[in-house]
């Protein structure tokens, strides 16, 4: 046990009181820190464990109103793991075996005590190693669950996403029909359900996405926990190896989503071998060329973790390999046909790539690429998510007419921890800022039709609005600033738009914005 963070609460079930003061001078001359209380009967006994709450039971194994056993069954009873160890004079060895294997975590013989303070305190490390396992397994479920849900949600907010995209527009059209104003009441309607629903499914989306943030997660850290992870998991007929080439290797990522992918992995693996084989887990910086990459993958060369999880299982047929990471394929029985989607997924979030290599009677290798280090400034629409350009909820009105466009950059902007907020118009983007308040900052298109982007920025400025503004524009058609007051923080950026130099632009306007705000 590496430093308690309290006092060791030790309950002794002892009747004799100088044989109790024995046992503990045992642990005082050992140093450890602990506070004790003492009990010789059942009903104190019981009492103790629901006030007390032992961290280890020193318990005697015959008393005259009670008994070692009673109160080792007693424990067992509710399903806790504390430490039990018998300290008797007269345990003989198939009583001492029995209980073992009744639950007993050891037994010390009270005629021979030097050993106790050792016993105690690998029982008290073994207590820590198995609840901290337990409470790693309780949140891998938990990640699995929103995992699945995650992956229907994601679905499900695109294909929302669609329906409502004619509706936003629909209800700017019909608005305009002033004249007329059952038409202009119907499209304010259209308008705001779809603004509401469209503000639904942002939601959705932010809660497919995990909502993720980055860390700096060690490759050591990271196969550290699998080990622990996989004890117990591995039968005897499985060689397990793991093989890290520099454990304090750190790269931006989530450490929780990373640690769900190899252990799910690894746990198909072992699947994979009911006879027994052989499992490893490799570990190698490699550097990628343009060459590496597929017609469908961003190119991105440069330096990569690659993990690999190996195993000389069954292996897998060319039709299984082509199916591998469709939806609700399975191969088990049991099987929800999410997991190696899920994989996948978390290795695109963190920017990376898997390989997959399979033959029959051969085995399986899964090779997973992380990035390591700065990439290309302008490689591929949709970055690679980095720290420095991640927000930090940050609320940012996006003001775009083209449905397609307005849906890209917010949900780029979901992706890196801002609250992106969507207006398709001008007076729409008023009606949010009455709604929501005044956001951290504006990005807009300077190309709107039915209420311009300068006169919607005019509009904001008399809203209130003194935040900083990104405004893009065609570089053969620059936007007409002169009817505007003047803005200490306005920047312009040319269509196009690439994401990672929109994120780059945010990221130095809210910077630049901050002290003012202060």
């Amino acid at each position: 046990m590496n430093g308690p963070i309290h006092k060791v609460r030790i309950l002794q079930v002892e009747d004799n009181e100088l044989d109790a003061e024995l046992v503990l001078s045992e642990l005082d001359d050992d140093g450890l820190d602990y506070e004790v209380r003492l009990v010789d009967d059942e009903p104190a006994y019981v009492a103790a464990l629901d006030e007390f709450r032992p961290d280890i039971i020193l318990s005697d194994l015959s008393m005259p109103h009670f008994s070692g056993e009673r109160a080792l069954e007693l424990l067992r009873a509710r399903n806790t793991e504390t430490p039990f160890i018998f300290i008797s004079a007269t345990l003989g060895e198939e009583a001492a075996i029995e209980a073992l294997r009744s639950g007993a975590t050891d037994y010390i013989l009270k005629q021979n005590t030097a050993r106790l303070a050792s016993a105690v305190r690998r029982a008290l490390r073994e207590a820590d190693e198995l609840k901290a396992r337990a409470r790693a397994e309780q949140e891998l479920i938990r990640a699995q669950r929103f995992e699945s849900l995650a992956l229907l949600a994601g679905g499900l907010s695109h294909d929302l996403r669609n329906l409502l995209q004619p509706l936003l527009l629909a209800g700017d059209t019909l608005e305009d029909y002033a004249d007329d104003p059952r038409l202009a009441r119907l499209g304010a309607l259209v308008r705001d359900c779809g603004r509401r629903g469209l503000e639904m499914v942002s939601s959705m989306l932010s809660f497919a996405r995990g909502a993720r943030r980055a860390e700096q997660v060690k490759l050591g850290a990271l196969t550290d926990a699998l080990k622990l992870l996989l004890q117990g998991s591995v039968p005897r007929t499985v060689q397990m190896g793991i093989e890290v080439y520099d454990p304090d290797v750190a790269f931006e990522g989530n450490h929780t989503e990373l640690q769900q992918c190899l252990l799910n992995l690894c746990l198909n693996a072992i699947q994979a071998m009911p006879e027994g084989g052989s499992l490893r887990i490799d570990t190698a910086q490699v550097t990628l060329a343009d060459d590496f990459f597929s017609d469908d993958e961003s190119i991105v060369p440069g330096r990569y973790l690659r993990i690999s999880v190996i195993d000389t299982g069954a292996g897998m047929p060319p039709e299984v390999l082509q199916r591998l990471f469709e939806p609700f394929f399975t191969t088990k029985e049991t099987g929800t046909g999410l997991g190696l989607l899920s994989c996948k997924r978390i290795v695109a979030s963190h920017g990376g790539l898997m390989r997959v290599r399979s033959r029959v009677g051969e085995g399986t290798q899964f090779h997973l690429y992380l990035p390591l280090g700065a990439m290309d400034d302008e490689a591929g629409d949709m970055p690679v998510l980095e720290h420095h350009l991640q927000g930090e909820a940050e609320r940012v009105l996006v003001v775009v007419e083209e449905a397609t466009q307005l849906s890209l950059l917010v949900d780029t902007l979901d992706t890196y921890g801002y609250q992106a907020g969507a207006s398709q118009s001008g007076t729409a983007a008023l009606q949010w800022i009455e709604a929501h308040g005044v956001p951290d900052l504006v990005v807009m298109d300077a190309d709107m039709n039915l209420f311009t982007g300068v006169r919607t920025l005019a509009a904001l400025l008399e809203h209130g609005y003194r935040g900083a503004v990104l405004l893009l524009a065609r570089p053969d058609a620059p936007p007409n600033l002169d009817e505007l007051p003047e803005l200490q923080h306005l920047y312009l950026i040319e269509k196009p738009i690439q994401s990672r130099t929109l994120l780059k632009k945010v990221r130095e306007a809210l910077e630049a914005t901050t002290p003012a705000k202060a």
